[in-house]
């Protein structure tokens, strides 16, 4: 084959010779006219890249189409370039800065422009921008030197365009895109045609400083949407509603469960009927540690520094971490409130010589913990500076792994069940570069983890060189009923802590041997646990974990004596239940019971009352119909008792 010639490798495993130079473009419009046609970019050896990119060695590529899901990323960033020049338009010669770098879901473009945008712009701006994609013009790419760039930049008035070219390596290619009049500097990649832009909406607009400098220019930035189609973009809207619905922190306000003040910043406060729920949170695991053989212990909140340099947490986590302002003058001793438990765990276990008869040893703990996190990042309970996880460290030979692994799968997918959460996504992730320990522990214990998995029976992808320095790793990855994904349970090998705390156990030839140490996680934080449960159901909780899981409704006073004895009859099986006594209708009563999310409403009149039964409601569901008291409050225990997902 001649030096001239390389290798396309196509997804079907056919291959393609063809010139060194061909573009992505063309490699489409050999296999179809159809496929060129639709093609928005291409994917060589695994990166996103423009269809008019120059193919120079053998690669490995996929030609992306709108029917891809990776063309949203294009589109958007081209519908990027279609806004900035809907604003020239308009107001010819308004210097241009920058746009978006993620683009999964929206594009944005900042502006020197002398007000705020309004709301009637976005509306005139979206409009040119309609008439820009119906006009189907061609996006040509450019690869130009930076004195060309400058000066074309200089002839236009992109004084802002100037200052980004000097960002610019020397030696990295420098690109325009044009499309009619408009030309910017940009990498790519973009679509062949504004035309490929099916819809677009703009969103809002608001100020942004200069690189994000505060002390520098304030601009005007706008942020928008584009998909292939209006198909597409109605289901992302409906999708962002969807998500609005659910918002935790929403559903925390409106059904009374935890708030937030600034006395406290980004530290829960939950309010009675949310501890009852995070309460039964805890009470699950707790009740799992004993069927699996853990031991809880308490640990202090204030720790000597020195604790943290010896763990290694100092080097590498002190700026997320609180330090109290109390300095010992006498002892010049530091303290810090803990972030993580691991460290105090390794004391408890330093505290007696242990055997290999003693392992494994498994200490759990709820202690509270404190991180700083930045205030740009903390959103509602799913990341917060103070939370308690349902931590655990289990202490065990190399031998102990596999079954201490197994056990642990059975725990994990157990508890999930329980939440609907089925079939997460698992990776495993080995051994990196920069590794602590001895290597031949590590690849045991990597075998060990993937033995544990095969046999496990269920899929999972291998992350190589992704373990922490510490151990490798299995997480746990779950999709919520809006297939949303959250990484929730870890489990941890570590090799580090054992050694930099001097851990042994005997053995039973008489040495001292290291142990090794598992971290273990498997609802994580449950503040952040709770968030995700919240909007997974909607606020709509399973009846075990619903603060209040019954509500007795009476139609009149006359009858206030029989729904107190339905009340008595649930609270002596342990039901949360309460009487809504009020001298309301008894359709406000049912809507506001529902808005409360009450999974089982049971009203009482007259007939019920000298009958002994009650009409029974569902929440979200039409009157079930009147049974004897003693079949729904068996109904609603065994729902409970049992954690039903079902009513």
């Amino acid at each position: 084959m001649s030096e001239t010639t390389i290798t396309i490798t196509l997804p079907d495993g056919s291959t393609k010779a063809v010139p060194a130079g061909t573009t992505v473009l063309e490699v489409a419009a050999s296999i179809g006219k159809r496929l060129a046609k639709d093609a928005v970019a291409g994917i060589v050896d695994g990166r996103l890249v423009d269809v008019r990119t120059p193919l120079e060695s053998d690669c490995e590529l996929r030609i992306v189409t709108t029917r891809d899901p990776e063309a949203g990323e294009v589109i958007r960033h081209s519908a990027e370039h279609v806004l900035a020049d809907a604003v020239k338009r308009i107001w010819p010669g308004t210097p241009i800065d920058a746009g978006r770098q993620d683009h999964s879901e929206k594009f944005q473009y900042d502006f020197r422009f002398p007000r705020p945008f309004k709301p009637e712009d976005l509306e005139r701006i979206e409009k040119v921008m309609e008439e820009i994609l119906a006009e189907d013009l061609p996006f040509e790419r450019t690869e130009v030197t930076r004195e060309e760039c400058r000066k074309l930049m200089e002839a236009r008035g992109e004084a802002l365009k100037l200052d980004r070219l000097r960002d610019i390596p020397e030696g990295e290619a420098i690109t325009l895109y044009r499309h009619g009049d408009f030309v910017d500097l940009c990498r790519g990649p973009h679509v062949q045609r504004t035309g490929q832009i099916g819809a677009v909406k703009l969103l809002e607009a608001s100020g942004a400083y200069f690189r994000g400098d505060e002390s520098g220019e304030l601009l005007q930035r706008i942020y928008g949407t584009a998909f292939a189609s209006k198909k597409e973009m109605a289901a992302y809207f409906e999708r962002l509603e969807e998500i609005r619905r659910r918002d935790h922190r929403r559903l925390g306000r409106e059904l009374g469960l935890f708030s937030f003040h600034p006395e406290a910043p980004a530290s829960p406060f939950f309010l009675p009927r949310g501890a009852i729920v995070y309460n039964a949170l805890v009470d699950l695991m707790r009740e799992n540690y004993r069927r699996y053989g853990y031991e809880e212990v308490i640990t202090p909140q204030i720790f000597d520094v020195a604790l943290w340099k010896r763990s290694g947490h100092y080097d590498n986590y002190r700026e997320n971490m609180f330090f109290a302002d109390a300095y010992d003058d006498v002892e010049k001793r530091q303290f810090s409130v803990k972030p993580m438990n691991c460290p105090s765990h390794c004391l408890i276990y330093s505290e007696a010589t242990h055997s290999y008869r003693d392992l494994p040893i498994r200490l759990a703990d709820f202690g509270r913990l404190h991180r700083y996190e930045r205030s740009g990042v903390v959103t509602g309970l799913t990341r917060v500076r103070s939370f308690a996880q349902d931590d655990a460290h289990i202490y065990c030979t190399p031998e102990q792994i596999e079954p201490e692994i197994t056990a642990l799968f059975d725990f994990i997918f157990g508890v999930y069940e329980l939440f609907g959460f089925s079939e997460p996504d698992i990776y495993l992730s080995t051994r990196p570069e920069k590794a602590m320990g001895d290597p031949a522990i590590w690849e045991h214990a990597e075998a060990v983890l993937a033995r544990a998995l095969d046999a496990r029976g269920v899929p999972y992808t291998v992350n190589e060189g992704d373990g922490a320095f510490y151990g490798p790793k299995i997480d746990f990855v779950v999709h919520d009923a809006i297939g949303r994904e959250w990484q929730l349970a870890t489990i941890q090998l570590d090799f580090l802590l054992p050694e930099r705390f001097d851990l042994a156990y005997v053995d039973a030839d008489g040495t001292e041997k290291r142990p090794v140490m598992i971290h273990r996680a498997i609802l994580g934080s449950i503040e952040r646990f709770f968030g995700v449960m919240l909007e997974h159901f909607a606020g709509d909780l399973p009846p075990w974990l619903a603060p209040e899981q019954a509500r007795i409704l009476p139609i009149t006073d006359e009858v206030h004596p029989a729904a107190e004895a339905v009340r008595e009859r649930l609270a002596a099986e342990g039901i949360r239940v309460t009487v809504d006594t009020r001298n309301e209708k008894l359709g406000y009563k049912i809507r506001e019971a529902e808005a409360m999310k009450v999974p089982y409403l049971l009203v009482v009149g007259r007939r019920e009352a000298e009958a002994g039964t009650v009409s029974l409601r569902l929440r979200h569901r039409r009157d079930e119909g009147v049974h004897p008291v003693e079949d729904v409050v068996g109904r609603i225990v065994n729902a409970v008792r049992t954690r039903s997902l079902e009513l």
